[in-house]
């Protein structure tokens, strides 16, 4: 299937929604830990670690007891050294980008920035996964096991402003398994309908994938569909008749409510339609634009089968939970075969009181 996981999006309230751009790479909200550290690296190679960049501690629980301060300075010194041995390690590596999931000592964020690595420390775990998946990196656990080919390749790592906030752009990623979709909108409001529309988007397109069956649009077979149940209403005799004639009424919805949104006469534009489709071009559907009925295949608009068939489905269900509710109420509001209820008979007794 299709992981929509890998498609990012972040919101920026400013500028138009046109704006939006598509990302080959990762951002994430987060900025370099020192700013003597370079803010924008190219040809990256990207290492991220799943650990603290820190003095490693050791497994048992042990005290130091130091009477000379020549000996506080050399164990300064060995864990100095440590640090030290950390970012060298990375430097023999060619890692010039590092990420990790937790802090960053003091010294060696000094290390470092001076050996002109861009670190970012306590990225989310979410943000690790993504920046693998678009760089080809490994998240390590041991920092000692790190590899070359654990590293991972991006064009441009830079460090910009995005709607006011700091953010990390991992992009130009060659063949990148996450890219991000930066929204833009005018109000808060705006970008958030943005995002709503491209959910749905990105859910139609999926389905379009994974099926590979799509039908032509512009209402043309909700169209194609009304007409094959009218045909089929015609065999059936009876009440029954006017239910399927009633369903084929509901479908034809679609098209009905494409004209009346596009300023166009829905009585005039379905007439038009049926013409086309009694003719036999089953792909006839309205243009919004112009008001002209015309071929949808033709013209390369197509929608995915299931969003259709799930559409009609769903109303179906619908449709007929709802009846099926009346059809209770309605029971329960009939009289009851003529014979009096408990308070009426109760009320019959109360007038007969000279009896007895």
């Amino acid at each position: 299937g299709i992981d929509l996981d890998n498609i990012r999006i972040k919101k920026a309230v400013g500028g138009a929604i046109n704006e939006s751009e598509l990302v080959e790479g990762v951002l994430i909200q987060k900025e370099r830990v020192q700013e003597n550290m370079p803010y924008y690296i190219e040809d990256a190679r990207v290492a991220i670690y799943g650990g603290k960049f820190e003095v490693r501690e050791t497994e048992l629980d042990s005290e130091v007891n130091v009477s000379d301060p020549a000996e506080l300075q050399l164990f300064l010194d060995q864990e100095q050294q440590q640090l030290k041995d950390m970012v060298n390690k990375l430097v023999e590596l060619k890692a010039n980008v590092l990420f990790t999931d937790a802090g960053i000592h003091d010294v060696a964020q000094h290390f470092l920035a001076e050996a002109g690595i861009l670190a970012v420390r306590r990225t989310k775990a979410s943000d690790q996964k993504a920046i693998a998946r678009a760089t080809g990196a490994r998240i390590v656990t041991n920092f000692d096991d790190i590899k070359e080919t654990d590293l991972g390749h991006a064009g441009e790592v830079v460090q910009q402003d995005l709607g006011g906030d700091q953010h990390i752009f991992i992009t130009d990623v060659k063949d990148a398994k996450a890219v991000t979709l930066i929204l833009r909108g005018g109000t808060e409001h705006v970008v958030d309908e943005v995002e709503r529309a491209i959910d749905d988007s990105l859910g139609v397109v999926r389905a379009t994938i994974e099926d590979g069956k799509v039908v032509a649009g512009g209402g043309s077979p909700e169209l194609e569909v009304a007409l094959g149940v009218r045909d089929f209403a015609e065999s059936v005799g009876g009440r029954e008749q006017l239910a399927i004639e009633a369903f084929a009424d509901a479908v034809e919805v679609i098209p009905r409510t494409l004209a009346e949104n596009a300023g166009l006469d829905p009585i005039d534009s379905i007439v038009s339609l049926r013409s086309q489709h009694d003719g036999g071009n089953v792909s006839a559907g309205l243009n919004a634009d112009t008001g002209d009925v015309i071929d949808m295949a033709e013209e390369g608009v197509y929608e995915p089968l299931r969003v259709k068939t799930q559409a009609i489905k769903s109303a179906t269900e619908a449709a007929i939970m709802i009846l099926r509710i009346d059809d209770v109420i309605a029971a329960s509001d009939a009289p009851s075969g003529g014979q009096p209820s408990p308070e009426e008979l109760e009320a019959m007794m109360g007038g007969m009181g000279g009896m007895g």
